[in-house]
């Protein structure tokens, strides 16, 4: 009997499948192969036949090998407690009896520091406690009661210790917002086809990480190396690594990112971009955590997976990109288009109960009028009735932010179209040029650039 199979067998026969997710219990917590098979079968069951438990007899009949135990009398926390403090110390045992840390060690002087050392084993110590988190379900209040708890929860916030406000790397949609974005909130950004959504999105991921946010990223279209390469353009751009000319303008800008994705920097940029690499981890306060389309094992794209993973790696932050690339939730309304409805209005519970902000991105329909009969093309943000993938959306979030650009122009438009907060019509102009790192608003030099018609 372990403790393991004593939760899972009071979570049986309670049928309350919810409290895996009450106090962040995920596969990794448990040892064995038949403790994982259990917790797996007993939540796929669960997805599958409308939230219910499977009875012990389906359970030993599927995992024949898993132990049931009867009217089990211990609490959840104390279950959920003893089973992370158990998978605490066999990750502990594994880092300080495997290799990891003398390697660690071999590499002080050669391509490491001392420094560098005590921060890698921090981090790898830091990981194994975000998974011992444990979140709890707390009840209703009375708010004729709770004048008290009211204002403890005021000036955590007013101290930034509580309901974080992340601002936006675009100084008029912070104002717009209202300071910025809200966790516990949801905001969508939409654009037509090829304009930018998931570059603009990756934008306010890496303003985020430099907050000190930890970043979850669920890229669903883009694969991993071109994801990098354009958040390394971008970084390095921040603080101008590399130099570039466009259209008569000098920036300052980052690497190059078609010469990063194709594997041919130039000699002298390769070196500099080799130590900026080497440097990266203390250039980011904050942590970016990607899970792309083409990563080894990344099958389940549902919102238990999504779910899991923010848990898992104490997220701030989650970008989902895109929305409609996620695994839906069943269609119970039988309507045209329920599935995706049942699956924003989850997404959107699921943030405020984790307390996380979380950026979603879907498309906007075509417009074949955009262009004149010359072909010329006009800066155009969609409208909130041209979100193409699910309505529902626009009610999910608490801002609706639309994306238009120009990039042979090296420009481009946000426009919010929904804003709960107000907002709403905001636009601002942008100056885009991702190939370079460059995605923000422009600076005085800029416009008079601009007025020059230098772009």
């Amino acid at each position: 009997m372990s403790v393991a199979e004593t939760l899972i067998s009071k979570v049986i026969d309670a049928n309350d499948i919810s409290a895996f997710d009450r106090f962040g219990i995920v596969a990794d917590h448990f040892q064995t192969q038949v403790e994982r098979s259990a917790y797996e079968f007993t939540r796929k069951h669960a997805e599958e036949n409308g939230g219910q438990a499977p009875s012990y007899a389906t359970l030993v009949a599927n995992v024949p090998d898993f132990t049931y135990i009867p009217a089990v009398s211990d609490s959840y926390e104390y279950l959920a407690r003893t089973l992370k403090e158990t998978y605490g110390k066999r990750q502990i045992a594994e880092l300080f009896s495997g290799k990891a840390i003398p390697d660690m060690f071999d590499a002080i002087g050669k391509t490491a520091s001392v420094d560098e050392f005590f921060t890698g084993l921090t981090n790898r110590l830091a990981e194994i406690k975000l998974k011992m988190r444990t979140s709890v379900r707390m009840s209703g209040a009375n708010i004729a009661e709770s004048g008290e708890k009211f204002l403890a929860e005021y000036e955590a916030r007013a101290a930034g210790q509580s309901h974080r406000i992340w601002r936006s790397k675009f100084p008029s949609i912070n104002e717009a917002l209202g300071g910025g974005y809200y966790s516990s909130n949801m905001y969508v950004f939409y654009a037509r086809s090829g304009r930018g959504k998931s570059i603009l999105t990756m934008e306010e991921a890496i303003e985020f990480a430099f907050q000190g946010a930890v970043v979850l990223v669920w890229a669903l279209e883009m694969g991993w190396f071109e994801w990098m390469a354009r958040s390394f353009s971008s970084i390095s751009a921040r603080s101008g690594l590399a130099s570039a000319t466009i259209d008569g303008v000098d920036y300052a800008a980052g690497f190059d990112n078609r010469a990063l994705q194709s594997a041919k920097l130039p000699d002298d940029y390769e070196a500099a971009f080799r130590k900026f690499i080497a440097e990266l981890n203390a250039i980011i306060p904050g942590k970016i955590i990607l899970r792309a389309t083409d990563d080894e094992g990344f099958a389940e794209r549902n919102l238990a997976a999504l779910k899991s993973d923010i848990i898992e790696t104490g997220a701030d932050v989650v970008v989902v990109d895109p929305f409609y690339y996620l695994d839906y939730e069943t269609n119970t309304s039988k309507t045209a288009g329920g599935d995706a409805a049942a699956t924003s209005k989850k997404l959107r519970i699921m943030t405020g109960s984790l307390g996380v902000l979380k950026l979603a991105i879907t498309q906007a329909d075509e417009d074949e009028s955009e262009k004149s009969d010359d072909g010329i093309r006009e800066l155009k943000p969609p409208k909130r009735a041209e979100v193409k993938k699910t309505k529902q959306l626009l009610e999910d979030g608490a801002a609706l932010i639309g994306l238009d650009t120009l990039a042979h122009e090296g420009r481009g438009v946000i426009e919010i179209g929904k804003g709960r907060s107000g907002g709403e019509d905001t636009r601002v102009e942008i100056v885009y040029l991702p190939n370079w790192g460059i995605v923000r608003e422009p600076d005085t030099a800029d416009v008079a650039a601009k007025f020059a018609g230098k772009y």
